[in-house]
């Protein structure tokens, strides 16, 4: 087993922020070192445990998905190599697992497709015959695929507070009609090409989370990670079947350990057995063999 990173300590740049995996640094301004750790956050509380190589794992499946769906939207990345903007010593905490990114604007959703009725959407459907208040049609069993993906936007909330799923009406008056539309297209775009390339690989892409942010033009990019297990739910093909949720690639696997025990979902989280993280590690690799080759 690899060593981990719990928290990055880069002494040579200004830390400007530590979210739930990532760590950002300020490089000038215009540009960002964004550094992956091995941090894992389950119900939005960081647990205590790094997942070994998550943050490379992380890394490698961004990459590979940016430069794939480049040609629908521009991303983040500007081709410079972390080890050339930090100190000689700090080389060893950013190859394989950080970037360095434009600095743009973030939009203040986050963009989710759903291409298969499962979790909060399963819930919701059950009750009301709908998705974030979108009519689906009647006798769908949970993790069927829906007829078409469907956009459900959710604010962005702070460490330690819930995202919560609003409509395409909120959307657009927080971004304005043209601009909601512009990151619902290309958040549906980008999933659609995901979705049927990783089903050649045998993975199935139940639904996702993107990123977006703006650059000084108003010109829209894809920022943050792309199609990981830590932003998606991965399915194995062979596996799946709709009237129950499959087994997946995902931090499910942790979720699922964590669900077993008394917790409240409040922090402090419990430590991770070696197994479990163990074989979370595992399936967040095996995702990235899948997927990339």
């Amino acid at each position: 087993m690899t060593d981990s990173l719990f928290n990055s300590s880069i002494r040579s740049l200004p830390l400007l922020n530590r979210g739930k995996v990532r760590d950002i640094y300020a490089v000038d301004d215009e540009r960002l070192l964004i550094v992956t750790t091995d941090r894992l956050s389950a119900f939005d509380v960081v647990l205590p445990t790094p997942i070994p190589d998550k943050g490379k794992v992380l890394t490698a499946i961004s990459d590979f998905w940016f430069a794939k769906l480049g040609h629908i939207l521009p991303n983040q990345l500007t081709g410079i190599a972390p080890e050339s903007v930090v100190a000689a010593e700090e080389r060893g905490q950013v190859v394989g697992r950080a970037t360095v990114v434009r600095r743009l604007k973030p939009l203040p959703i986050e963009a989710i497709v759903r291409g298969y009725l499962v979790g909060s959407g399963w819930k919701e459907y059950k009750t009301q015959g709908s998705v974030c208040g979108i009519p689906l049609p009647a006798g769908l069993k949970e993790a069927d695929k829906l007829p078409q993906p469907i956009f459900t936007p959710s604010t962005k909330a702070e460490a330690g507070a819930h995202d919560e799923n609003i409509s395409l009406a909120r959307a657009e008056e927080l971004l304005g009609k043209a601009l909601a539309r512009q990151v619902s297209d290309a958040a549906i775009a980008l999933y659609k090409e995901a979705a049927d390339y990783a089903l050649t690989r045998g993975i199935i892409i139940a639904d996702t989370k993107f990123e977006f942010g703006q650059d000084e033009d108003g010109k829209l990019y894809l920022i943050d990670e792309a199609l990981t297990p830590d932003s998606s739910r991965f399915w194995p093909a062979d596996q799946y079947a709709p009237g129950a949720n499959p087994p997946s690639f995902d931090k499910q696997y942790v979720r699922d350990w964590l669900e077993s025990l008394n917790w409240n979902k409040q922090p402090p989280a419990p430590e991770l057995p070696a197994d479990i993280a163990a074989k979370t590690a595992e399936k967040y690799r095996e995702a990235l063999t899948r997927l990339a080759g």
